[in-house]
């Protein structure tokens, strides 16, 4: 009697030890849940986005088009052939009829297909030509795909000249190494996002710099392969004032998922204040190639440019992980030819394993090649020049 007591008492505390894991799950999902981030994805999004461009209302207007002539096909084949079987089966002791060579179901056939197809070919066509049509754009931006961040220049227009790389927030790296995702924006948010102004043409040139990317922004109906050596472009027009968030749409290597698009749309009055702060900042922090450096300041700067740029894969204790070579005792990085590793960071190595980092500035070139040689083990004590760069970019 005692032992079933002691059983019932034993299967009792694992009820209440599955009851608790289960609260403690629903717990810990109810912390984790989001909401729909304006201008980004929708939680449990079934169609697709809400458009700010009229490109992306043509694109919605044509795919509930296709979809309704789709249903219409599917209901009339599939009804047709339904009917067929129930009104002329065996057992109602219908026979089938006896005929060969049938003149009307010939032309019939051959008609009603391709009346279809100009049906569903005739708008597709429009919105494919307006897609494509990059002419007379308000300000063009070229959009550079890197291994795993976004680069963007400032061709014409408003603007032009500046240039800047948009990476993920550190914050949310941090969040994704720890397993603890927080936000609505999570894994969407970057340091440097792409401003442009509202009603204006926005021609987008692609490309890339090691492998293929895609820069896919939904609301704007936007997704252009980035292909290198190759020069792509797309455009939009948002009519709509808001943040608005895509993502790299080509599979580009491990760092794929942390590979954000961030447009920024604002006023005019926005965008020209925007302007007139970012050539300020550019201005600021404009380097002279010539300028000699110290040591520690230089190890500063390279360690903020290598956290930013190299640490993802290279790790931030420089030992990098699986294919990526350690920096740590590399040989390039001790050695006393610094124009060895100077190589390397400028031009890649190893089929673009370790891409190109041309970029980035003489001056930050500089500062994380030093950084990496005197960091960690690496007591090499070397430094690297900016003007020694600058000389083997020529």
């Amino acid at each position: 009697m005692n032992a079933r007591v002691h059983q019932a008492a034993r299967r009792l505390g694992q009820v209440g030890q599955l009851a608790l894991a289960a609260g403690a799950t629903l717990a810990t999902q109810v912390a984790l849940a989001v909401n729909d981030l304006p201008g980004g994805p929708a939680v449990n999004q079934l169609n697709l986005h809400p458009p700010v461009t009229k490109i992306a209302v043509d694109q919605i207007w044509l795919h509930n088009f296709m979809m309704i002539i789709c249903v219409l096909i599917f209901v009339a084949v599939f009804g047709v052939m339904f009917y067929s079987i129930f009104k002329h089966r065996k057992s109602k002791g219908a026979v089938a009829a006896n005929f060969h060579e049938s003149v009307a179901v010939e032309i019939a056939w051959t008609i009603v297909p391709f009346v279809i197809v100009i049906l569903m070919a005739l708008p597709a066509t429009k919105v494919v030509v307006a897609m494509k049509d990059t002419t007379n754009a308000d300000v063009t931006i070229k959009a550079t795909g890197y291994q795993w961040e976004w680069g963007y220049d400032y061709l014409k227009g408003e603007g032009e000249g500046i240039g800047f790389i948009s990476a993920l927030d550190a914050g949310q790296r941090e969040m994704s190494d720890s397993g603890k995702p927080a936000g609505d924006d999570y894994l969407f948010r970057v340091d440097h996002p792409l401003v442009v102004p509202v009603n204006k043409k926005i021609r987008i040139i692609t490309t890339a710099n090691d492998v293929i990317h895609a820069w896919m922004v939904p609301a704007f109906g936007v997704k252009q392969d980035a292909i290198p050596g190759f020069v792509r472009d797309t455009w939009f027009k948002a009519e709509k004032e808001g943040n608005f968030y895509g993502q790299c749409a080509e599979l580009c290597g491990k760092e794929h998922a942390y590979m954000p698009i961030h447009v920024k749309v604002v006023s005019a009055a926005e965008y020209t204040q925007w302007v007139n702060e970012q050539k300020k900042v550019m201005a600021a922090k404009a380097d002279d190639p010539s300028k000699v450096w110290e040591l520690p300041a230089l190890v500063a700067r390279g360690e903020k440019v290598y956290n930013t740029n190299c640490a993802a894969c290279h790790k931030a204790d420089g030992k990098g992980a699986g294919p990526i070579k350690p920096l740590d005792g590399a040989a390039v990085v001790l050695s006393d030819d610094k124009l060895k590793q100077v190589a390397v960071v400028l031009n890649g190595q190893n089929q673009n394993t370790m891409p190109s980092w041309k970029q980035l500035s003489d001056t930050d070139l500089a500062a994380v090649i030093t950084f990496t040689k005197n960091s960690w083990s690496n007591k090499t004590g070397q430094l690297v020049q900016p003007a020694e760069v600058l000389a083997a970019r020529k």
